[in-house]
């Protein structure tokens, strides 16, 4: 069964960007918070099944996709959270990269998702070309 879950990547610039934020901000918290996001991407295919995740557009055997969760212990739901991960599905490859890691208070209103995609534009030249972002 291992064989049909995805590797996860998470790429350097959410870490250093984001994930640091995350870290500093629920300290113990996060470390469980993390294995729960990556556990949610190795299934991926499986939380788009079940609206856990949304798809938000395909080309050829690539998906982008935001995926909700919630810091472990808040007693809230991932959607309710207002935490965001964007990822890119490889489901050649199977892997999973995770290219943002977001709280809607640190990309948030009037257009969170044309900010996250400008990010993307600027920060990954090769996702932005293959989407046409």
């Amino acid at each position: 069964m291992d064989q049909l879950r995805y590797n996860v990547e998470f790429e350097p610039f959410t870490e250093r960007h984001y994930i640091k934020k995350f870290r500093k901000a629920y300290k113990e918290k996060w470390p469980p918070t993390e294995l729960a996001i990556n556990d949610a991407c190795e299934r991926i295919d499986n939380m788009l099944l079940y609206s856990r995740a949304d798809l938000i557009t395909t080309s050829e055997v690539y998906q982008l996709v935001k995926l909700d969760f919630a810091v472990d212990g808040t007693q809230m739901s991932p959607k309710a959270s207002g935490n965001r991960c964007i990822l890119i599905v490889d489901n050649s490859a199977r892997l999973v990269r995770v290219l943002l890691v977001y709280s809607k208070n640190e990309i948030s209103e009037p257009n969170e998702t044309q900010k996250w995609k400008t990010l993307i534009k600027n920060e990954y030249k090769d996702i932005s070309e293959i989407f046409n972002l």
